[in-house]
């Protein structure tokens, strides 16, 4: 894989850049974050001001500063345009411990785009910041999102029954992590194209 980081978060992989978010990525993250189907197990009742306000949280923050959630944008290579969102969640108190998520527009999902995205994501944490454990909690009902985890080889550390109140109802709660030294025997086996 093809990997750049810089001290801005910058990464690059065959077909994606992440990078900070911008205020014109608005609407657009607006656009797909406002989809049932995207937003359907996520906790953030989405509305375009708050949309607004995260970008605006977001400006001049760093990766790795504790107590933080830090999004990055997920852009195609070639022409730029905005296909998704990641965040990581830089742990308070616990600074080798690092929570991530991903959104991806309808468009762009079922084309390896998430695991590319997550990929270059576990390189950057465990091999440029040195974290111990990265880990990612979902809805149990998320196939994809569960699907995403195990193919990307985080280990199922549990599940937590009706543990979370998201739209009127308790839903369990699927935790799904890595190691450092999981990360390391992985990362040995050759590179393979994302599915």
């Amino acid at each position: 894989m093809n990997f750049t980081a810089f001290m801005t978060f910058l990464l690059n992989t065959q077909r994606l850049v992440l990078r900070p978010l911008y205020p014109t990525d608005a609407r657009s993250i607006f656009a797909y974050r406002s989809q049932p189907e995207v937003n359907r197990y996520q906790l953030w009742a989405i509305e375009y001001e708050d949309v607004r306000s995260l970008i605006a949280s977001q400006q001049g923050l760093d990766p790795d500063i504790p107590g933080t959630w830090f999004q990055a944008g997920i852009t195609l290579h070639e022409s730029g345009e905005l296909i998704g969102d990641l965040g990581l969640h830089f742990l308070e108190g616990d600074n080798r411990q690092v929570e991530f998520g991903v959104t991806l527009s309808p468009a762009w999902q079922g084309q390896g785009i998430a695991t590319e995205s997550i990929s270059a994501v576990l390189e950057y944490l465990f091999s440029s910041l040195g974290k111990h454990r990265v880990y990612a909690s979902a809805d149990p009902r998320n196939l994809r999102s569960v699907a995403l985890m195990e193919r990307l080889g985080l280990r199922k550390e549990g599940c937590s029954l009706k543990s979370v109140w998201n739209r009127g109802e308790w839903t369990d709660d699927v935790t799904y992590a890595m190691l450092e030294d999981e990360w390391k025997t992985l990362s040995l086996k050759p590179d393979q194209t994302p599915s």
